[in-house]
């Protein structure tokens, strides 16, 4: 079976520094995840970075340090996966969803115009499997309005539009490291920011809230989190993070090969992205015809031994977000993504062959399927 990923890790890269985390005794809150944050800070362009224990923590972080709450409303990218509604919602806040650009997969700014009410006051745009939303026009669009920027940029560390870093723009961004990202801890995340007073706060709220006692011991000063991210998850980031652009290099190659096979075909649209060759492709994710079974698609392919599935989801269209008055197809280009959309497997250092015989499956089931 040809799986859809493989995390890029070696355990020679990793074994020195995990022997001194494990032998120094410190566990968290240590060097470790110090040079961990200096090395996103630096890749993503800005002054701070703030390691937390997942994406979806970060998100939460970030707005809960912005005092976002209840009565509030946040504008989000509809088409990703649910952790950016459920962070709006963890807060207090609404979310308001906004749909996918028609012919891409990134939060169409048109749309999310015309959702602004007094109640709004951040926006959530998502960078889709690492392929850069366009924030230069949010982050005027947020200017315009007042909005504070949250960038969910969970799968887009190192991608890049307009000389601007994926999480480098106004506001915040956020990444994640789950096992399907490029870089991996296992689970944790990433908050990155410019702003020295909001950073601060950042890392305050990260850990309950406490700070240093006047004597003895904490002062604990706000109702924080413990969202602190371990000294051996950050090993293991770190070592990949110092071959980051390497292993950017290595997907977008891999990329290319998939574009140039499956150009021109009639029943699979390769997304229109203004800037394909800064994206990190985390995924590779194309839009089957509206006359094409995606889930039979899915089937079909394991039976060939080649692991696919959709995109992501048209979040507004689940049970979990219906109280927020939304029915299934209110947002018709993200619910139609999710319907059509299939990511095909992209591996480290994924040869010709390999892609070859994906794209042969793919050939042969959609032979049936028509």
């Amino acid at each position: 079976m040809i799986p859809i990923i493989r995390p890029d890790l070696s355990y020679d890269e990793v074994t020195e520094n995990l022997r001194a985390v494990i032998e120094s005794g410190q566990l968290t809150c240590g060097r470790m995840v110090a040079e961990f944050e200096s090395l996103v800070a630096r890749t993503v362009g800005v002054k701070h970075a703030v390691a937390t224990t997942s994406a979806t923590t970060a998100l939460h972080l970030a707005l809960a340090a912005k005092g976002i709450g209840a009565g509030d409303e946040v504008l989000v990218s509809d088409f990703s996966f649910p952790a950016s509604a459920n962070a709006i919602i963890q807060t207090g806040a609404v979310p308001v969803f906004v749909d996918c650009r028609p012919g891409g997969f990134d939060l169409d700014v048109d749309d999310a115009v015309g959702k602004v009410t007094a109640r709004t006051k951040a926006i959530m745009p998502v960078h889709p499997f690492g392929m850069p939303a366009d924030v230069k026009a949010i982050a005027a669009m947020a200017d315009r309005h007042g909005l504070f920027v949250v960038e969910d940029a969970a799968c887009a560390i190192g991608a890049e539009r307009d000389e601007i870093r994926c999480g480098g723009g106004p506001g915040v961004g956020c990444f994640s490291f789950h096992p399907r990202k490029l870089i991996t801890t296992g689970e944790g995340g990433m908050v990155t920011t410019n702003d020295d007073a909001l950073a601060a706060r950042l890392r305050l709220l990260r850990s309950h809230g406490g700070q240093a006692g006047p004597k003895v011991g904490l002062e604990f000063v706000e109702n924080g989190y413990n969202y602190r991210l371990s000294e051996i998850q950050a090993v293991l980031g770190i070592a990949q993070m110092k071959r980051l652009d390497a292993i950017l290099a290595d997907r977008r190659r891999t990329a290319a090969l998939y574009r140039q096979g499956l150009a021109g075909w009639a029943d699979v649209a390769l997304p229109q992205f203004d800037v394909v060759g800064s994206g990190t492709f985390q995924s590779f994710v194309v839009m089957l015809g509206d006359n094409i079974d995606r889930d039979r698609v899915v089937g079909d392919m394991r039976q060939a031994g080649v692991e696919t599935t959709l995109g992501t989801y048209a979040q507004h269209a689940h049970p979990a977000f219906i109280r927020f008055g939304y029915a299934a197809g209110a947002l018709p280009h993200s619910w139609r993504a999710q319907r059509q959309s299939l990511t095909l497997p992209l591996l480290p250092r994924m040869d010709g062959e390999t892609v070859s015989k994906v794209i042969d499956a793919l050939r042969r089931v959609l032979e049936v399927s028509v």
